[in-house]
């Protein structure tokens, strides 16, 4: 067995934090549920939900794995930078939470006549949760230079994303539609990749 030194157990805390906040993300998730389905809200999707559940179940543990036992490191910079855009994933992820408020939620529950939210980071693009696990799928093994699981991961969650937001998109219909219409999907300022 390889060592645990100690740039390592840094990093296995910073795992284990982002494991304590995804637990706190699936107790809002829960809730946020209750309210929806109460309200009417239905939910679409669960078949792809399942493969992101198991995604994200193996994402933490998968970079730890590889940054110890394949002994990876970063230089500085690279963590340093990579540490910094995982900050600011959990940032925008919280943003866009409380920009939803109730309505947000790890599973695809909409209710079509509800209003579009446009508040927050939705004025810039119509899915920032998304945007901040991308960045987070990529950031956050760099961090201690698990590079093999930010490419696995990063693409496996473009293929997932490319099931889910349009089946996200048509739960939340037309009005939905026309009012984002002109926003991008993911990244601010592209042209429409609808």
């Amino acid at each position: 067995m390889p060592p645990l030194t100690p740039s390592l157990a840094l990093y296995l805390l910073l795992l284990l934090a982002v494991g304590a906040e995804r637990i706190v993300e699936l107790v809002v998730s829960r809730r946020n549920a209750r309210i929806q389905f109460a309200r009417g809200a239905v939910e679409v999707g669960a078949p792809h939900f399942r493969v992101m559940t198991l995604l994200h179940a193996l994402f933490l543990p998968a970079c730890f794995a590889e940054a110890w036992l394949l002994h990876r490191s970063a230089p500085t910079a690279v963590e340093a930078v990579a540490l910094l855009a995982a900050i600011f994933a959990q940032a925008l992820r919280w943003w866009a939470v409380s920009t939803l408020g109730t309505r947000w939620n790890v599973r695809i529950i909409a209710r079509v006549d509800d209003a579009p939210v446009t508040a927050g980071p939705y004025r810039v693009v119509r899915h920032p949760n998304y945007l901040a696990v991308a960045i987070e799928l990529f950031a956050l093994p760099l961090v201690h230079g698990a590079w093999l699981c930010a490419i696995a991961f990063s693409l496996a969650n473009a293929a997932l994303m490319a099931v889910r937001i349009p089946a996200e998109e048509r739960a939340l219909g037309k009005i939905y539609a026309d009012k984002f219409s002109t926003t991008p999907r993911i990244w601010p300022g592209s042209a429409r990749d609808a």
